[in-house]
């Protein structure tokens, strides 16, 4: 009762204002209208191993879009909440960079009901490792947020750190599919303490951002050489080709 009377007085000292902009809400972490309907939410028929939309109807068969057709993937399914432009791209890069820890659980939420095809057989979550010195700059790994609160919100078993970052690398972003994937070549491996965990379990790899996909391959690698019987994965957002 007292936790509630607080919650009340400080809310109406300190209203809620939408996740994205300044605009006022019913909720902690949440979204007005306006920027609700700028979020590319990936729903209906998506490619099977990264989650972007496909048109047409779902034919009972496996789709994979053209990027996953001419790459294959170490993962065996993947899904993404988001496509990575407009007000989801200003959603990702504030909860990166841009300490807003606080919209992890809403965006864990998404990625959940996004990732419900992968959910069966009791997977263990864990997410795409950051090297202990960019963790001490950014001061969190989003990943590990949005992997904590997935989990928490599908009541599935969590691992923070089945895998580790086994040497530094520079920043991915404006360098080639080619490039990314030679960066990342035995740049991840499974944690020496934790990989028996693995053995024969259904590993979903939890991420913010897929591009290309060397991160997450790099880590689907690495749980395979644990033992894992199977591995997944579901991103809160999902570049596209144009």
């Amino acid at each position: 009762m007292l936790h509630a009377q607080i919650q009340t007085a400080v809310s109406l000292v300190y209203p809620p204002q939408c996740s994205s902009c300044d605009a006022l809400v019913e909720s902690d972490a949440g979204l007005c209208g306006a920027c609700w309907k700028e979020m590319h939410f990936l729903s209906g028929t998506v490619c099977d191993s990264c989650g972007c939309a496909l048109p047409g109807e779902r034919d009972g068969f496996r789709l994979e879009c053209d990027s996953c057709l001419g790459q294959t993937h170490p993962w065996s399914q993947g899904r993404a909440a988001l496509e990575y432009k407009g007000k989801a791209k200003d959603l990702v890069m504030g909860l990166k960079y841009g300490d807003r820890t606080d919209t992890a659980r809403m965006a864990a939420g998404w990625m959940l009901r996004a990732s419900a095809p992968l959910l069966r057989d009791n997977p263990i979550v864990t997410p795409v490792p950051l090297h202990w010195t960019r963790t001490l700059r950014r001061k969190y790994n989003q990943s590990a947020l949005l992997a904590e609160a997935f989990a928490e919100h599908g009541r599935l078993d969590y691992w923070p750190d089945l895998l580790k970052r086994t040497k530094i690398t520079p920043s991915l972003d404006h360098k080639s599919k080619e490039q990314r994937f030679r960066t990342l070549n035995n740049a991840i491996a499974p944690h020496p303490r934790h990989k028996e965990l693995m053995q024969g379990r259904v590993v979903l790899l939890i991420d913010d951002v897929m591009t290309s996909g060397a991160t997450l391959s790099a880590c689907a690698d690495a749980c395979l050489r644990a033992g894992a019987a199977d591995v997944r994965v579901s991103v809160l957002a999902r570049v596209t080709q144009e």
